[in-house]
């Protein structure tokens, strides 16, 4: 009985490390114009997104990309069948910049080019309804 609260409460533990990242991202806002909004942050090496970008719908998206790296960083989006880029610039430590795109069913891919990190794919875009 003596050991069984404390495993009880590591496995809260672990439990809580593993579900909050997914649990914090809430659903991206589309505005009254059509536009959805996602918000990106770029720490050194990885992006870290405030809503979910899983599931998105082939339409007019904005970006909101910020630098909270410390250092000199950049941002670039690519359709992802074409690799045709639909966007892409530098972004100063603190700095925010928004990238307002058209996502079609190809999808879409997204990394830093100047702090090298891998392509985020977003290829499960369905069909605008």
């Amino acid at each position: 009985m003596k050991l069984l609260k404390p495993f009880l409460l590591m496995i809260s533990l672990v439990t809580a490390l593993f579900v909050a990242p997914f649990a914090a991202a809430g659903t991206p806002e589309t505005r009254e114009d059509g536009v959805t909004v996602i918000h990106l942050d770029q720490y050194n090496g990885y992006f870290a997104a405030e809503e979910t970008i899983a599931g998105l719908k082939a339409g007019e998206y904005e970006f909101v990309i910020t630098n909270k790296s410390g250092k000199l960083v950049g941002f670039q989006i690519q359709n992802f069948k074409s690799h045709e880029t639909l966007d892409m610039f530098p972004l100063e430590p603190g700095q925010q910049r928004t990238s307002r795109v058209t996502i079609t069913e190809d999808g879409v891919r997204y990394r830093c080019p100047i702090n090298p990190t891998p392509w985020y794919d977003l290829d499960n875009v369905k069909a605008a309804s």
